[in-house]
């Protein structure tokens, strides 16, 4: 079918136009469009179909949400035996239980709404962080175009998913200063607000039944990913029997500011960041510049006392710049990924742990093809494409700490960050030498001899000292 398609574009007189998609939902085809126009910067002609995007993926929300309340069949027979038994009690019962546990079947499905609409057609995994990436994209558009209040509103929206996230305060701050005076009546968006407490809402019903009533219930955002900054000792977002703790050049320089860490650290951590970028870009792209596109300092802990059988993985297999989709082996060069990251590289930082080796596999993200165990001071660099999907074995024991980095061939995408730290720590270098100065004067003799008689007082004294000076 795919090549089919093909040889008709290549016929002359048709026009794109001519081909009409009958399977692709609306919500998908409005989204791919922004997209296509978000890459080329035409952010007003991107907003009204990244407005429609959102809409329309609220709507299929609610489709899917109302088909999740129709009649269901029976599928075990143990239910069915379990049915009549209480059928055959006549006790009031067998109703309640029946009631409450079509509502949980509700509840659940509706759940598991949010992945089915944020999942193409054809492909078997979601779309990660949908909705709040296209909010994301609307908030930065409206800043574009100087709509400043709906930016605002949009921004607000991201939080009300990520409350932590760096990058949505620092835009909101922007947006807000920009704006001048305050503006009381800016909140999130009414729809998506409506969205997420109703979600809330739904959950506890769940965490209640899972409790009480012995339901299984796997939250599909319990576990999901953070602010770009890092995630601040919390559980991995990829699985319940590890913490992850993250820390960019920015927010390192920024606490080496305030005293919380020693300034010689980071300024290690920035070296080594641009020690490896020479490292990697000798060695694949000596004729071509490399830039650092994002430098994070990771740690991954196994929980104590959660590791028996583990059967998961530290990171599943992914690669860096593009969706990888194991059943068809394709990895599309698409948000949520960082289609512009070029090449990669970690520098471990320390081995005293167990498990959490690096592998690589083929497409199909099972064959195993390379493993990599870390050691204090290994780089491991390769390219970031789906010629290399990758993933981490899990850490069963200790702290796995290494220093993560994206390169990129594109100076646009330059790491702005790693210049705003540099900068941040030269400043407290000049605060220091500034404070050592000033301790240092209080010290000197308020009424100095004049430098002739000082010296010669010196002579007269102590000779020895004198000449071990002009020996060295």
């Amino acid at each position: 079918m795919r090549e089919d398609m093909a040889k008709y574009r290549r016929m002359s007189g048709v026009r794109p136009q001519s081909f009409r998609d009958l399977e692709t939902p609306l919500h998908w085809a409005a989204y791919d469009a922004s997209l296509e126009l978000v890459e080329r910067q035409e952010a007003g002609l991107a907003l009204p179909r990244l407005e429609e995007a959102l809409q329309e993926t609220l709507a299929q929300l609610e489709t899917c949400r109302a088909g999740c309340q129709g009649p269901e069949e029976q599928q075990e027979e143990e239910e069915e035996e379990k049915k009549e038994d209480e059928e055959g009690a006549g006790g009031p019962g067998g109703l309640y239980e029946a009631v409450a546990g079509h509502w949980i079947r509700v509840l659940l499905c509706r759940q598991r709404c949010v992945a089915d609409t944020a999942t193409r057609p054809g492909r078997s995994h979601p779309v990660p962080d949908f909705l709040p990436n296209q909010l994301r994209r609307l908030h930065q558009a409206h800043a574009q175009v100087g709509n400043l209040s709906e930016a605002v509103e949009n921004v607000l929206s991201v939080l009300l998913f990520y409350p932590d996230d760096e990058a949505a305060k620092q835009a909101l701050s922007q947006y807000q200063a920009e704006l001048g005076e305050p503006r009381p009546g800016l909140g999130p968006r009414e729809d998506i607000q409506n969205f997420v407490l109703r979600s809330l809402g739904e959950k506890r019903q769940l965490y209640y039944a899972m409790e009480h009533l012995g339901v299984n219930f796997q939250d599909p955002d319990a576990a999901g990913a953070g602010a770009r900054s890092g995630y601040r000792g919390r559980r991995s977002p990829h699985t319940p029997h590890e913490y992850f703790e993250g820390l960019t050049v920015l927010k390192a320089a920024q606490l080496a500011r305030a005293g919380s860490v020693g300034s010689q650290g980071v300024r290690l951590l920035l070296e080594a960041g641009e020690r490896v970028r020479k490292v990697t870009q000798a060695y694949f792209s000596p004729e071509r510049p490399l830039h650092l596109s994002f430098t994070h300092l990771v740690c991954r802990s196994a929980v104590e006392g959660e590791q028996d059988q583990r059967m998961d993985l530290s990171h599943p297999v992914h690669a860096d710049n593009c969706v990888l989709d194991p059943d068809t082996g394709e990895c599309w060069p698409e948000p949520p990924a960082y289609t512009y990251r070029d090449y990669s590289g970690l520098l471990y930082l320390n081995d005293d742990f167990k498990g959490g080796d690096l592998f690589f596999t083929q497409p199909n993200a099972l064959t195993v093809t390379a493993q990599v165990r870390p050691r204090c001071g290994r780089l491991v660099a390769f390219s970031s494409g789906g010629d290399n999907p990758h993933g981490v074995w899990a850490v069963t024991r200790g702290r796995r700490c290494a220093l993560a980095l994206w390169h990129t061939w594109a100076p646009e995408h330059r790491e702005q960050e790693w210049t705003e730290a540099k900068e941040l720590l030269q400043k407290l270098k000049e605060e220091e030498e500034e404070k050592e100065e000033e301790e240092e004067t209080p010290g000197r003799d308020p009424f100095p001899e004049p430098p002739s008689h000082k010296l010669q007082r010196v002579q007269e004294t102590n000779a020895e000292p004198r000449r071990a000076r002009e020996e060295l």
